[in-house]
């Protein structure tokens, strides 16, 4: 067998993680996780398209991700959708403007979420219901209605992929009394095992990544607290918050050529919380 020359592996190094011309959606990417998702994504040469209940806040996100692009000089562009996912009629909405404007998708990011914190003995009936509809329905009912244009991007070589963002609160029993949360997530991970065994056969991956603290909208209420800060780092091994690098290299390694082998995992993001408890 021949050696191959270094020119001729240096291309498939580059192209390793690499999702340039692929087409995505993420879901809840205006702000957040979401929105470093979808920066990252694009300035990759992605066309994300990304949706958000807001509809000037996903626009002025998008206007942001593309001037970013432009400035790095990527084909990558980025477009908003409105799009409340807590309900059905807005899965449904979301769903038909992606087989109106797309023919396939070869990346779903199943990242919108919501949470809800209260005593256990107050804990309300829409805590539970908002939270579930948001974190576990809404993903699985995005997975099956868009369905066609996965199996449509899928190739031999090159599967669709469905990424769903999980939560290590799913992992370890978080401090917090966000009961509905913690629960949607666990749940989250065990369909994600469950529809990738599934759609395997169709060429279709289905992983979940697992963030601990990312600073984000989500934690500015903590990293404002110096003495709740300080709390929660110290349950991180690492000692500090994940970084956009972090999640987005997470992302890319699943979207990517990288990590079409893998299907059915849940990556702990999470600095060591899950993984050196105890």
């Amino acid at each position: 067998m021949d050696t191959p020359t270094a020119s001729e592996v240096r291309p498939a190094l580059d192209s390793l993680f690499s999702v340039t011309g692929r087409t995505a959606v993420v879901t809840g990417g205006s702000r957040g996780i979401g929105a470093m998702i979808a920066r990252g994504l694009v300035l990759d040469g992605a066309h994300v398209v990304i949706t958000s209940r807001k509809e000037e806040q996903c626009r002025a996100t998008a206007e942001a991700i593309n001037a970013a692009a432009d400035a790095a000089g990527t084909v990558g562009r980025c477009t908003p959708v409105a799009s409340d996912l807590s309900s059905g009629e807005g899965v449904a909405g979301l769903t038909d403007w992606l087989g109106e404007h797309l023919t396939s998708i070869d990346i779903l990011v199943n990242n919108a979420g919501a949470t809800w914190g209260a005593p256990l003995e107050e804990f309300p009936l829409i805590g539970w219901t908002k939270v579930l509809n948001t974190n576990l329905v809404a993903p699985f009912y995005l997975v099956t209605r868009t369905l066609p244009l996965l199996r449509n991007a899928a190739r031999p070589d090159r599967p669709a992929r469905v990424i769903n963002i999980g939560s290590v609160d799913a992992l370890a029993t978080p401090n917090w009394e966000n009961y509905s949360y913690s629960a949607s997530k666990a749940g989250l991970h065990m369909v994600t095992r469950h529809l990738a065994k599934q759609l395997a056969s169709d060429g279709i991956t289905v992983n979940a990544i697992a963030p601990g603290p990312i600073l984000t909208d989500m934690l500015g209420h903590v990293a404002a607290d110096s003495d709740v800060e300080t709390e929660l780092l110290d349950r991180v091994p690492l000692g500090r918050y994940g970084k956009p690098d972090d999640l987005v290299g997470a992302v890319r390694f699943l979207a990517s050529r990288a990590g079409s082998y893998l299907t059915g995992t849940i990556i702990p993001l999470d600095g060591g919380i899950s993984g050196c408890a105890g």
